[in-house]
């Protein structure tokens, strides 16, 4: 049998999760966070952002976090880059691999990056040009792909057009983001099936918060539908900004333990993954969002009661 995970899991926690948190944590402490979730057997860790501190101060420091956890063995290390200034730093870093971000809401770009979706893309240009040129591998994300806090439900086509746009920059993937959570296994399959016309579904990923409940469902109708790769973040760490009530992104937890049970092999080892998420909440002063970290804990102390 081939040891080759059938499932990709990304995890996000450490900036898409972290960024939004109250309390701000050192890079040494993200980086020992980091540390644990490659000995649980994560292969593809988002790290950092380099974007300004100022408008996402939980981020200070990704250049210290980027540098030296590419220098991890096994681990394809990436980080978040808004712009040519933060593509620069990313390249001082030695960062090997950055993702870029649009939206399919007008509004939403808007109220995000202060610009349309096509000035989005045009922006995205020299980025792209100086990745390519550095060899820099470049994932693209597509954030609220089946709702937006101010224009509601988004048609599966404008997803579509504006994963194309993308791929057609030099994306290698693109990731497909339920920002507020609103998505249904029916929306996700309709979903898939209209970026399937523009993208092999080898380049399509998924990315689920969730908000109304529904991400490991959601997850498991783009798994039917064909999607391979998936975000998902320790401890269910994460929300939006720019997205009034969104919770954090699907518990990476939740899903080995959802793909453990179906015999996918995702390389994750269960147990390390939730010590790994107990330490950070630990830091952060918070319970754990994983429905399955919170029953494993509740197991255990049932058989030692």
């Amino acid at each position: 049998m081939s040891s080759t995970p059938a499932v990709q899991l990304v995890e996000v926690g450490p900036r898409d999760g972290l960024q939004n948190e109250k309390r701000m944590l050192t890079p040494e402490v993200r980086l020992e966070l980091i540390g644990k979730l490659v000995a649980a057997g994560l292969t593809a860790i988002e790290v950092g952002s380099f974007v300004s501190p100022k408008w996402v101060p939980q981020m200070a420091g990704s250049d210290q976090v980027v540098r030296q956890a590419s220098g991890i063995d096994g681990l394809r290390a990436s980080a978040l880059v808004p712009n040519l200034k933060g593509m620069e730093a990313a390249l001082a870093a030695g960062c090997k691999e950055i993702a870029v971000f649009a939206a399919a809401s007008e509004t939403f770009s808007q109220k995000n990056i202060n610009c349309s979706i096509a000035d989005s893309i045009e922006r995205f240009r020299p980025v792209m040009a100086l990745a390519q040129a550095n060899g820099v591998a470049v994932r693209g994300y597509v954030s609220c792909v089946m709702g937006c806090p101010y224009e509601g439900p988004i048609a599966p086509p404008a997803v579509a057009g504006v994963t194309a746009q993308l791929l057609a920059l030099g994306c290698y993937e693109i990731s497909l983001g339920d920002t507020i959570g609103a998505g249904t296994p029916h929306n996700t399959r309709e979903l898939v099936r209209a970026c399937a016309e523009v993208a092999p579904l080898s380049a399509l990923a998924g990315h689920f918060h969730d908000t109304w409940g529904m991400a490991v469902a959601n997850v498991q109708a783009a798994f039917d539908a064909g999607i391979r790769t998936f975000d998902a973040s320790v401890s269910g760490l994460g929300g939006c900004p720019y997205s009034p009530g969104a919770t954090g992104n699907v518990a990476t937890e939740d899903l080995v333990y959802l793909f453990d049970g179906q015999g996918v092999r995702t390389g994750v080892d269960l147990d390390a993954l939730i010590a790994a998420g107990a330490f950070i909440d630990a830091w952060l002063e918070r319970p754990s969002a994983s429905r399955v970290a919170r029953a494993r804990k509740a197991t255990l102390a049932a058989a030692h009661s």
